[in-house]
Protein backbone atom coordinates (compact mmCIF):
# COMPACT_ATOMS: atom_id res chain seq x y z
CA UNK A 1 0.00 0.00 0.00
CA UNK A 2 1.36 2.93 -1.15
CA UNK A 3 0.84 6.09 1.51
CA UNK A 4 1.20 9.57 0.35
CA UNK A 5 0.53 11.83 3.11
CA UNK A 6 -0.16 10.68 6.66
CA UNK A 7 -1.07 12.54 10.07
CA UNK A 8 -3.39 12.16 12.70
CA UNK A 9 -6.53 13.52 11.55
CA UNK A 10 -5.94 11.98 7.43
CA UNK A 11 -4.12 9.37 4.97
CA UNK A 12 -3.49 9.85 1.05
CA UNK A 13 -2.79 6.84 -0.42
CA UNK A 14 -3.06 5.19 -3.72
CA UNK A 15 -5.91 2.42 -4.53
CA UNK A 16 -4.66 -0.13 -6.75
CA UNK A 17 -7.07 -1.18 -9.62
CA UNK A 18 -9.08 -4.19 -8.47
CA UNK A 19 -9.40 -2.71 -4.77
CA UNK A 20 -12.94 -1.48 -3.14
CA UNK A 21 -13.20 2.07 -2.02
CA UNK A 22 -15.22 1.23 1.07
CA UNK A 23 -14.60 -0.28 4.34
CA UNK A 24 -15.34 -4.07 3.54
CA UNK A 25 -12.86 -7.13 3.44
CA UNK A 26 -10.18 -6.72 0.87
CA UNK A 27 -11.19 -2.70 0.67
CA UNK A 28 -9.06 0.26 1.48
CA UNK A 29 -9.60 0.92 4.37
CA UNK A 30 -9.01 -2.61 5.66
CA UNK A 31 -5.47 -2.83 3.58
CA UNK A 32 -4.72 0.73 5.21
CA UNK A 33 -5.58 -0.97 9.03
CA UNK A 34 -2.67 -3.91 7.60
CA UNK A 35 -0.27 -1.36 6.36
CA UNK A 36 -0.17 0.96 9.32
CA UNK A 37 -0.22 -2.47 11.91
CA UNK A 38 -3.30 -1.19 13.60
CA UNK A 39 -6.13 -3.71 12.76
CA UNK A 40 -8.44 -1.16 15.34
CA UNK A 41 -7.23 2.05 13.09
CA UNK A 42 -10.18 4.49 12.69
CA UNK A 43 -10.16 4.79 8.65
CA UNK A 44 -13.05 6.66 7.38
CA UNK A 45 -14.10 6.64 3.41
CA UNK A 46 -15.40 9.93 2.51
CA UNK A 47 -14.95 9.53 -1.46
CA UNK A 48 -15.00 7.05 -4.09
CA UNK A 49 -13.34 5.78 -6.55
CA UNK A 50 -14.78 2.77 -8.95
CA UNK A 51 -13.31 -0.68 -8.20
CA UNK A 52 -11.63 -0.71 -11.75
CA UNK A 53 -9.73 2.53 -11.05
CA UNK A 54 -6.64 3.95 -9.75
CA UNK A 55 -4.83 6.26 -7.91
CA UNK A 56 -5.43 9.37 -5.29
CA UNK A 57 -7.70 8.49 -2.30
CA UNK A 58 -8.30 10.79 1.21
CA UNK A 59 -9.32 8.94 4.20
CA UNK A 60 -10.32 10.30 7.72
CA UNK A 61 -9.37 8.85 10.75
CA UNK A 62 -12.11 10.38 12.81
CA UNK A 63 -15.89 11.16 12.83
CA UNK A 64 -15.06 14.96 12.94
CA UNK A 65 -12.22 14.66 9.76
CA UNK A 66 -14.73 12.88 7.93
CA UNK A 67 -17.43 15.52 8.31
CA UNK A 68 -15.49 18.04 7.08
CA UNK A 69 -13.88 17.18 4.34
CA UNK A 70 -17.36 15.28 3.04
CA UNK A 71 -18.40 19.29 3.84
CA UNK A 72 -15.97 20.29 1.70
CA UNK A 73 -16.91 17.87 -1.18
CA UNK A 74 -20.30 18.78 -0.90
CA UNK A 75 -19.58 22.75 -0.95
CA UNK A 76 -17.08 22.09 -3.94
CA UNK A 77 -14.45 22.60 -2.06
CA UNK A 78 -12.25 19.39 -2.65
CA UNK A 79 -11.03 18.96 -5.71
CA UNK A 80 -10.76 16.18 -8.26
CA UNK A 81 -8.29 15.60 -11.26
CA UNK A 82 -8.08 12.87 -13.48
CA UNK A 83 -5.71 11.65 -15.94
CA UNK A 84 -7.54 9.16 -18.61
CA UNK A 85 -6.38 7.90 -21.84
CA UNK A 86 -9.15 8.11 -24.58
CA UNK A 87 -9.52 6.44 -27.95
CA UNK A 88 -9.74 9.13 -30.95
CA UNK A 89 -8.72 12.76 -30.84
CA UNK A 90 -11.81 15.75 -28.70
CA UNK A 91 -12.39 17.85 -31.71
CA UNK A 92 -11.45 20.88 -29.08
CA UNK A 93 -8.16 21.19 -27.02
CA UNK A 94 -10.30 22.61 -24.05
CA UNK A 95 -13.94 22.30 -23.52
CA UNK A 96 -16.81 21.69 -20.73
CA UNK A 97 -18.80 18.57 -21.36
CA UNK A 98 -22.36 18.83 -20.02
CA UNK A 99 -25.12 15.88 -19.85
CA UNK A 100 -28.26 13.95 -17.95
CA UNK A 101 -26.97 10.76 -17.15
CA UNK A 102 -29.00 7.96 -16.05
CA UNK A 103 -28.01 5.02 -14.06
CA UNK A 104 -29.36 1.55 -14.74
CA UNK A 105 -29.57 -0.78 -12.10
CA UNK A 106 -30.26 -3.53 -14.17
CA UNK A 107 -27.15 -2.97 -16.60
CA UNK A 108 -25.12 -1.67 -13.75
CA UNK A 109 -24.10 1.07 -16.01
CA UNK A 110 -24.53 4.78 -17.00
CA UNK A 111 -26.24 6.66 -19.66
CA UNK A 112 -26.46 10.18 -21.57
CA UNK A 113 -30.27 10.85 -21.63
CA UNK A 114 -31.62 13.72 -23.81
CA UNK A 115 -33.89 15.29 -21.20
CA UNK A 116 -34.66 15.26 -17.20
CA UNK A 117 -36.26 12.02 -16.36
CA UNK A 118 -36.82 10.81 -12.78
CA UNK A 119 -33.52 9.44 -11.59
CA UNK A 120 -31.60 11.77 -13.81
CA UNK A 121 -28.87 13.93 -12.95
CA UNK A 122 -26.92 16.36 -14.40
CA UNK A 123 -23.01 15.93 -15.27
CA UNK A 124 -20.74 18.30 -15.60
CA UNK A 125 -16.74 17.98 -15.88
CA UNK A 126 -14.26 19.86 -17.60
CA UNK A 127 -11.48 18.42 -19.76
CA UNK A 128 -7.88 19.47 -21.58
CA UNK A 129 -5.99 17.72 -24.15
CA UNK A 130 -2.61 16.50 -23.40
CA UNK A 131 -1.23 15.35 -25.95
CA UNK A 132 -2.43 12.50 -28.64
CA UNK A 133 -1.01 10.51 -31.29
CA UNK A 134 -3.95 10.57 -33.68
CA UNK A 135 -5.57 7.00 -32.18
CA UNK A 136 -4.90 7.36 -28.60
CA UNK A 137 -5.24 10.66 -26.48
CA UNK A 138 -4.19 11.74 -22.77
CA UNK A 139 -6.69 14.39 -21.48
CA UNK A 140 -6.80 16.33 -18.14
CA UNK A 141 -10.19 16.33 -16.04
CA UNK A 142 -11.63 18.14 -13.65
CA UNK A 143 -14.62 16.89 -12.07
CA UNK A 144 -17.48 19.47 -11.45
CA UNK A 145 -19.98 16.76 -10.10
CA UNK A 146 -18.88 13.51 -9.11
CA UNK A 147 -21.85 11.22 -10.47
CA UNK A 148 -21.20 7.05 -10.84
CA UNK A 149 -19.28 5.84 -13.67
CA UNK A 150 -19.84 9.97 -14.89
CA UNK A 151 -16.40 9.94 -17.31
CA UNK A 152 -16.89 7.03 -18.30
CA UNK A 153 -20.44 7.35 -19.63
CA UNK A 154 -19.03 10.78 -21.16
CA UNK A 155 -16.70 10.51 -22.92
CA UNK A 156 -18.31 7.06 -24.02
CA UNK A 157 -20.97 8.91 -25.54
CA UNK A 158 -18.61 11.04 -27.61
CA UNK A 159 -17.42 7.76 -29.37
CA UNK A 160 -14.30 8.50 -27.19
CA UNK A 161 -13.98 5.25 -24.92
CA UNK A 162 -11.39 4.82 -22.08
CA UNK A 163 -8.75 2.60 -22.95
CA UNK A 164 -9.22 -0.48 -20.94
CA UNK A 165 -12.96 -0.01 -20.14
CA UNK A 166 -14.19 -3.14 -21.33
CA UNK A 167 -17.75 -2.30 -19.65
CA UNK A 168 -18.35 1.09 -21.70
CA UNK A 169 -15.67 0.95 -24.43
CA UNK A 170 -16.80 -3.13 -26.00
CA UNK A 171 -13.18 -4.18 -26.57
CA UNK A 172 -10.37 -5.84 -24.16
CA UNK A 173 -7.14 -3.48 -24.70
CA UNK A 174 -5.22 -5.94 -22.56
CA UNK A 175 -4.65 -3.78 -19.85
CA UNK A 176 -6.41 -1.83 -16.78
CA UNK A 177 -8.59 1.29 -17.25
CA UNK A 178 -7.18 4.33 -18.27
CA UNK A 179 -8.54 6.61 -15.63
CA UNK A 180 -6.06 7.58 -13.16
CA UNK A 181 -7.10 9.62 -9.65
CA UNK A 182 -4.36 12.51 -10.79
CA UNK A 183 -4.66 15.16 -8.01
CA UNK A 184 -6.37 16.13 -4.43
CA UNK A 185 -6.69 19.32 -3.49
CA UNK A 186 -8.92 19.87 -0.48
CA UNK A 187 -8.30 22.19 3.17
CA UNK A 188 -6.19 19.98 6.15
CA UNK A 189 -9.21 20.08 8.30
CA UNK A 190 -6.40 19.70 11.86
CA UNK A 191 -4.30 23.09 10.06
CA UNK A 192 -7.11 24.92 8.03
CA UNK A 193 -4.03 24.68 5.44
CA UNK A 194 -4.49 23.32 1.72
CA UNK A 195 -2.60 20.88 0.41
CA UNK A 196 -2.34 19.56 -3.42
CA UNK A 197 -0.95 16.12 -4.04
CA UNK A 198 -0.04 14.75 -7.29
CA UNK A 199 0.83 11.24 -8.36
CA UNK A 200 1.41 10.26 -11.89
CA UNK A 201 0.20 7.06 -13.27
CA UNK A 202 2.46 3.65 -13.32
CA UNK A 203 4.98 3.39 -16.02
CA UNK A 204 3.10 0.18 -18.44
CA UNK A 205 0.35 0.85 -21.68
CA UNK A 206 -1.21 2.27 -22.33
CA UNK A 207 0.53 5.25 -20.11
CA UNK A 208 3.96 4.58 -21.54
CA UNK A 209 2.24 6.16 -25.15
CA UNK A 210 2.84 9.68 -23.80
CA UNK A 211 6.06 11.37 -22.54
CA UNK A 212 5.84 12.50 -18.66
CA UNK A 213 6.49 16.10 -19.54
CA UNK A 214 2.82 16.66 -20.83
CA UNK A 215 1.95 15.77 -17.26
CA UNK A 216 0.28 19.06 -15.96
Amino acid sequence: MKIIYYDKNIIVAVKPAGVISTDEPGGMPSLLREALGDENADIRTVHRLDQVVSGLMVFAQNAETASELSRQIRCGEFEKTYIAVVRGVPEERKGRMEDILLRSKEQRKTFVVNKPCRGSQEAILDYELLSSNGELSMVKIDLITGRTHQIRAQFTHRRMPLVGDRKYGGRDDGCNIALWSYCLGFTNPSTGRPISLKVKPPKEYPWTEFSLAVYP
